[in-house]
């Protein structure tokens, strides 16, 4: 049989098998196989075939039919790719100022490219189907956008202006390219140049303008809180629980009955700690360390157990599914969970009884991990840091319970030396912070760095989260993984990866775009070069920007930045939604609970995680405006600043220790005509060569603000 079977493979070697074999390059025209993979989409089976197959990909590599990708990997030629590609393809629109949208697509490697003339009704985030144009050579893809299938947003934030007869929206936020027209009788009493809420109620074929109404009066523009209002509204969070859920909450039994103790393990008499920023009201994680007769460590994690409070099918759980997250302006918290849980009952605060999900473990002085064990446990806290207060002791101030910070300042130490040692990457985390007057107006803009104080706790939260991960995520004996989040972070794109390599090596720098581990320590070591220098947050910036995003997903490929093979979120679930799924499984699977449906639990990841980046962007929007309100009354003034980029329209500079970043306009360089020199990364003048270069340091003046835009305009001095 085996004789026959490979004659019969032999006889299959004409064009008709090589069209076969190309038919699934084509089916599939970004993905890559080598023969093994192609043998098992094709079916097949015998060696003699498969032998076949990998004759065949030599030749179908030798006539540019497909390329070798890595060694013995292959994918379809570029030049064939419209072969495999639908004319008609659905994804989501990126618009941009301008007007031009991105088309943004699993479905293709690239973005599609849409121009403002063919952008047909589409607003930014939404569903849209595209046709696309025939590909021409080294050109993008691009298309046309010819229906929308789902808006992204609801609801729309601007000032009105308005003319007697009619008025329009003007909306706050730059992607959206166009004004709504409201009717004078869908105004809700909105005055001229008041901040309102409004939403499309129609948007007519042939006409250039979406019709729509008020929904909510927010207040003059300028005012503190009408401005943050404006943001939450803008990125869709409400401002306020509805009164039904306060109503749940407030009926929460919050007292800790002898039975509910005796269930759990008891470390009320085992030193514990709270470290949290100065100003924070949710202390959702706290730090156990008590010295075992053996000589090692019992070091305990443990974790609000908002689970407890908080049940499936409850109101309060689908508000917190809602919002996903809590979101943190510049001046305040819109908290997941409503105050009487989020910042009382189950807040670790000092000198209570507290109900918790703890991560043990015990270790030794090396941090080297012996025993570990998870399950439910009740504290009380010793007392409440914040982190300039550990700080402090760290750099040798004296306190009552310095042995025992000490002791966890280094075993965290241990701790973090061993995952960098493993391939973590080093990224720097500043947070820009304001001092308010009582208007809310800002005094100050400084950048708050994190010390090791912010590292102590850091290092034990990402232990937790790596040993839950694991403990679920692990293949244990016969049993396969059980349905679990993961907080996964893929690998670089290799092309990004290779331009930031080739940008960082104009401005003198190496960087290994090969192998993990070579990779992360060349990026370590890069952080190390450039530290002081006056391109080193720009080129942080850009690091970052190349790394993949961190998402929630049941499906596990690992913590690239990190350098773990398995990692959740388990620290957090006062904040965050994710984290009170975990505890709500691994509590079931440590009670011997089957497997949970993936494709439910992976719509909620998505969910999460699209939740996530909306918060990052308001928050990063509230940072924005109040740098811009910080700048409002020093316009005139000089700074010193970093160019941080630069483009055809002009030279963005990040100004020093506070990082308000503004642009230089091209116009605003009156003394030659100056061009981008992208290659280099620089503006040129033609006449006299003058140079504005990434990276150098500059001395401007504050030009003119744009409050509502959040657009700060600088000049040269």
């Amino acid at each position: 049989m085996a004789g026959k079977r490979k004659q019969k493979s032999k006889k299959i070697t004409g064009n008709s098998f090589a069209k076969t074999v190309l038919g699934v390059f084509i089916q599939n025209p970004f993905k890559a196989y080598n023969f093994r993979q192609l043998a098992a989409a094709l079916g097949i089976t015998d060696q003699a075939s498969k032998q076949l197959v990998k004759e065949i990909l030599y030749t179908l590599s030798a006539n540019k039919e497909i390329i070798e990708q890595k060694r013995g990997k292959y994918k379809l030629h570029p030049n064939n790719i419209n072969q495999g590609i639908e004319n008609v393809i659905e994804g989501i629109v990126d618009m941009k100022q301008t007007g031009k949208a991105y088309i943004i697509t699993e479905s293709l490697p690239e973005d599609v490219y849409i121009a403002s003339n063919n952008t047909f009704h589409a607003l930014n985030g939404d569903k849209v189907k595209v046709r696309l144009f025939p590909k021409r050579k080294e050109r993008k893809m691009e298309g046309r956008i010819i229906e929308v299938i789902e808006r992204k947003r609801k609801q729309f934030v601007g000032i009105i202006e308005s003319s007697g007869k009619y008025a329009f929206l003007i909306p706050d936020d730059v992607t959206v390219p166009v004004d709504i027209f409201i009717p004078n009788s869908d105004l809700k009493g909105a005055k001229h140049g008041e901040k309102v809420i409004a939403r499309i109620t129609d948007w007519p074929e042939q006409a250039k303008n979406p019709f729509g109404e008020v929904v909510e009066v927010l207040g003059a523009p300028g005012d503190h809180d009408v401005e943050m209002h404006s943001i939450l509204a803008d990125f869709g969070f409400p401002v306020s629980f509805p009164k039904n859920v306060e109503a749940e909450a407030e009926k929460i039994n919050t007292e800790i009955s002898k039975e509910e103790i005796a269930s759990r393990n008891d470390f009320r008499d085992v030193f514990t700690l709270t470290i949290d920023p100065e100003d924070a009201k949710d202390f959702d994680d706290a730090i156990s360390l008590k010295k075992l007769k053996n000589g090692n460590w019992e070091v305990g994690i443990h974790i609000a157990d908002v689970s407890h409070y908080v049940k499936p099918g409850t109101l309060i759980e689908k508000e917190a599914y809602d919002r996903a997250t809590s979101v943190y302006l510049v001046d305040r918290v819109i908290p997941m969970l409503p105050e009487k849980l989020s910042n009382n009952v189950c807040s670790l605060k000092p000198n209570e009884d507290k109900l918790c999900f703890a991560a043990v473990f015990e270790m030794n002085d090396k941090a080297a991990i012996k025993n570990e064990w998870f399950g439910r446990t009740v504290i009380n806290s010793n007392r409440r840091y914040n982190y300039e207060e550990v700080q402090q002791v760290i750099e040798g101030g004296e306190d009552e319970f310095k042995e025992q910070i000490l002791t966890m300042h280094k075993l965290s130490s241990t701790l973090r030396k061993i995952r960098f040692e493993k391939g973590a990457i080093a990224f720097k985390s500043e947070e820009v912070k304001f001092r308010l007057d009582e208007n809310g107006k800002p005094i100050e803009a400084f950048i708050k760095e994190q010390k090791e104080s912010n590292m102590l706790i850091e290092d034990f939260m990402l232990l937790a989260n790596r040993r839950v991960a694991e403990k679920i995520g692990k293949k244990q004996g016969s049993r396969e993984p059980r349905t679990f989040i993961y907080r996964i972070h893929d690998q670089p794109n290799p092309d990004k990866l290779q331009t930031f390599a080739e940008f960082v090596s104009k401005l003198g720098y190496k960087l290994q775009t090969s192998g993990q581990k070579s990779i992360s320590s060349s990026l370590n070591q890069l952080f190390v070069d450039i530290k002081g220098k006056g391109e080193e947050n720009m080129i942080e910036a850009i690091a970052i920007r190349t790394m993949a995003k961190a998402v929630y997903s049941v499906n596990n490929i690992g913590h690239y930045g990190l350098a773990f093979k398995y990692y959740t979120h388990f620290t957090s679930p006062i904040r965050r939604y994710p984290d009170l799924m975990v505890h709500r499984l691994l509590a079931d699977y440590l009670q011997g609970g089957k497997s949970v449906d993936p494709t439910q639990y992976e719509e909620k990841c998505k969910h999460s995680s699209e939740l996530e980046r909306k918060a990052l962007e308001a928050e990063r929007a509230s940072t924005k405006y109040k740098q811009a309100e910080f700048l409002l009354d020093k316009v005139g003034q000089e700074f010193n600043g970093l160019i941080t980029g630069v483009s055809k329209w002009g030279i963005f500079v990040e100004l020093d220790g506070n990082k308000c970043e503004g642009m230089i306009s091209l116009r605003y360089l009156d003394d030659d005509f100056y061009y981008l020199d992208e290659d280099n990364y620089k503006v040129m003048g033609a006449q006299f060569g003058k140079e504005y270069k990434l990276g150098d340091p500059i001395r401007i003046k504050v030009k003119k603000i744009n409050l509502a835009k959040k657009q700060m305009d600088f000049e040269p001095v």
